[in-house]
């Protein structure tokens, strides 16, 4: 006999699989922004139950991937270029702040992961695979936030990740791919000879440059 401990935890693994699927098919442009989340519709198209939806999709609302409509219900979000601009804001000043903390806990492993990510996205790169390309330069990202040591940091830089990801569906953030590996060089480079002034200051240069690409769309320049 089945003990209500271990319906609990499939339950919970079930719900899980369907808010990491739901997730992923936001970020892959499965599920566009406006798309409606019918629990019914998308209960059916996975095969699950309604609850374990139910539960994905409230997850997905606190996350700020989707919205609740009225008469709508919920549905994917969008992030609008202003409000990008402001996390963009935001976002310079913490992985700056995680850079410079990561030198403090930067050790060959750390270095190493850095580096094979650079590999990567030069790699991709070359090979125009955009989705690669895509994967590398988060992947830089999350190991210096993860190597800061900080669980506020890392949580509120995951935060501006899952926005930022959102809104490359709909809005082109980057100033080019041969401009991000170099900026990502030079932090790689400051951690690497344990200089913090010098990674913070490159990597609020990384995301200024960025965010200086989303103020020329706001203002109408490109």
């Amino acid at each position: 006999m089945v003990g209500v401990n271990e319906k609990t935890a499939a339950r919970t693994r079930v719900a899980d699989a369907v808010y990491e699927r739901l997730r992923e098919m936001i970020f892959t442009g499965e599920l566009s922004p406006g798309a409606r989340l019918s629990v019914p519709a998308l209960a059916e198209s996975l095969d699950v139950s309604r609850s374990p939806v139910r539960d994905a999709v409230l997850r997905l609302v606190q996350e700020r991937l989707a919205s609740e409509e009225p008469r709508r219900g919920a549905i994917v979000a969008s992030v609008g270029l202003a409000e990008l601009v402001s996390i963009y804001e935001i976002r310079e000043v913490l992985e700056g702040l995680a850079a410079r903390l990561a030198v403090e806990n930067a050790g060959r492993k750390l270095v190493r992961a850095l580096k094979e990510a650079l590999d990567e996205h030069e790699a991709a790169t070359r090979t125009a695979d955009l989705a690669a390309s895509t994967e590398a330069d988060l992947r830089f990202h999350r190991l210096i936030r993860e190597a800061a040591g900080n669980p506020e940091v890392i949580r509120l830089l995951d935060d501006v990740q899952t926005q930022v990801r959102l809104a490359m569906r709909t809005t082109t953030v980057t100033a080019g791919p041969r401009q991000a590996i170099d900026d990502h060089r030079a932090i790689l480079t400051a951690i690497e000879s344990g200089d913090a002034v010098a990674a913070e200051q490159a990597a609020r240069a990384h995301i200024f440059r960025l965010r200086s690409v989303l103020l020329r769309q706001l203002e109408g320049g490109e």
